[in-house]
């Protein structure tokens, strides 16, 4: 029987944004040796309308599986990842030997952030310039107008004067420049929002404004989002659930408190133990991810 569009629209949204199957992925070298399997055998699925947050420490993986759903596995630019094993589906795209077209179409409607994203605007360009750009790239034909309507709304939803459209990125704070850049990732209105610390560069003080304005945004627009982070309660704050990395596997998944509270693996009872120290999370009892990094490697977090 052939389903109706409606039914088929339905299946859709209830879909998983992220589906990781049994996935390993691979940074490769110039030799064998210099190889780094920086995900092991991943498996967990991020919901249509859900905040999954990663947390991890230093060479756990997360950066390769941020890059890897964001669409970055495969592409051809230096020190990207490769999937090796198992699958990824992303917005319905299955993303082994993906092509090119496929890539494109799906890049469209993933939402990336990078880490120091606020650090990374084009410094000729102006803020309203700056979140434009992936509009323009998609399409240089663009009604400027329509985009110009876009950039305005989007700059006062993520709580900026308008006057900042105008301002060149090193005329703004910190925290300025990470909001113009989270304008930025949204600006195409994704399905999915991929963010590698999102409050990095942003003070103490300003960075529960942030979580909150992607919390609210999240909610809006309805969107699903995988988010690296190193702060627990940041995780406790906005995520339904995490997921903690160790050595490129999956040590636990749930809820924050849930996942403390009932530690399954000795890196998870170390992380509960430590949950209130700040920073980048450092080996800890229950860890050998330092052992097993490769400083010569590339783009391994």
């Amino acid at each position: 029987m052939v389903s109706a569009p409606a039914d088929r629209a339905s299946a859709e949204s209830s879909a998983p944004a992220v589906s990781l199957s049994d996935i390993s992925i691979t940074y490769p070298g110039r030799t064998a040796r210099d190889t780094f399997a920086a995900v092991r055998g991943l498996t967990f699925d991020v919901g249509p309308d859900e905040i999954v947050g990663l947390v991890g420490e230093a060479g756990s993986g997360k950066s390769a599986l941020l890059r890897t759903v964001a669409g970055f596995a495969g592409d051809g630019t230096p020190g990207s990842p490769l999937i090796t094993g198992g699958d990824a589906t992303v917005l319905g795209q299955r993303l082994r030997r993906i092509s090119r077209r496929q890539r494109t179409r799906l890049t469209y409607a993933i939402g990336y952030l990078p880490q120091d994203a606020g650090q990374t605007l084009d410094p000729q360009l102006t803020a309203g310039e700056n979140v434009a750009e992936p509009i323009f790239s998609r399409d240089r034909r663009f009604d400027q107008n329509t985009a110009g309507k876009r950039v305005y709304t989007l700059i006062d939803a993520v709580a900026l004067p308008t006057t900042v459209i105008e301002k060149f990125p090193h005329e703004l704070s910190a925290g300025q420049r990470q909001r113009v850049a989270i304008a930025r990732a949204l600006v195409l209105g994704p399905r999915l929002l991929v963010a590698d610390e999102p409050t990095s560069g942003v003070d103490v003080f300003g960075r529960g404004a942030v979580l909150d304005l992607l919390g609210d945004l999240q909610r809006r627009g309805g969107f699903a989002a995988l988010m690296v982070t190193h702060d627990l309660e940041v995780a406790a704050r906005i995520t339904q659930r995490i997921a903690v990395l160790h050595c490129g596997m999956l040590v636990g998944l749930g809820p924050v408190e849930k996942v403390l509270s009932e530690p399954t693996h000795p890196f998870v009872s170390g992380l509960a133990a430590s949950r209130f120290l700040t920073g980048e999370i450092e080996t800890i009892p229950g860890s050998d991810a330092a052992a097993r990094r490769r400083p010569q490697v590339p783009h391994v977090e």
